[in-house]
């Protein structure tokens, strides 16, 4: 039988919980923006935008896909990706197919100089944060950042 000595102990325990949840969410959420921020300055002055850098990279991760599976991943409209994915195009960054299955739609797709662009740029950015962690973490904190980043990964993509 629970007593209310134990159910107030249980709320005070669970308040605490989500305080604590709370407060990492927070840290977690300013640490994560100041790094992106400073990963954008890292960025090269005649790179390519934020978006099509996403796009590039979700085409890298998870192979040919719709406009509209492109849109879902990045929370737009997929109107909002019209320009994005055109000048992908020209560029011949992606190539665009009919779909299989309903000629009504297209697929999108990298291509090896839309690959090459997305490691360029990742390259870039991927070297002075590895300088940054070697000049400031030690091996020890650098491996717990490894373990972090895939936490967080799992995070963005749970929700």
């Amino acid at each position: 039988m629970l007593t209310a000595r134990y159910l107030v102990r249980a709320n005070v325990l669970s308040v605490s919980d989500d305080q604590q949840a709370l407060a990492t969410a927070s840290a977690v959420r300013r640490s994560v923006m100041s790094l992106g921020r400073r990963l954008k300055l890292e960025r090269p002055a005649a790179g390519h935008t934020s978006l099509e850098l996403s796009v590039l990279g979700h085409l890298h991760r998870r192979g040919q896909l719709t406009p509209g599976d492109i849109a879902a991943a990045e929370r737009v409209q997929p109107q909002t990706l019209t320009r994005t994915l055109t000048s992908l195009a020209e560029a011949g960054l992606v190539f665009r197919s009919d779909h299989p299955d309903d000629g009504r739609r297209t697929l999108l797709a990298l291509t090896a100089a839309g690959l090459a662009a997305l490691r360029t740029e990742m390259a870039e950015r991927d070297a002075w944060l590895a300088g940054a962690m070697t000049e400031t973490l030690t091996g020890t904190e650098r491996e717990l950042l490894r373990l972090a980043a895939a936490l967080l990964e799992r995070v963005a993509d749970a929700i």
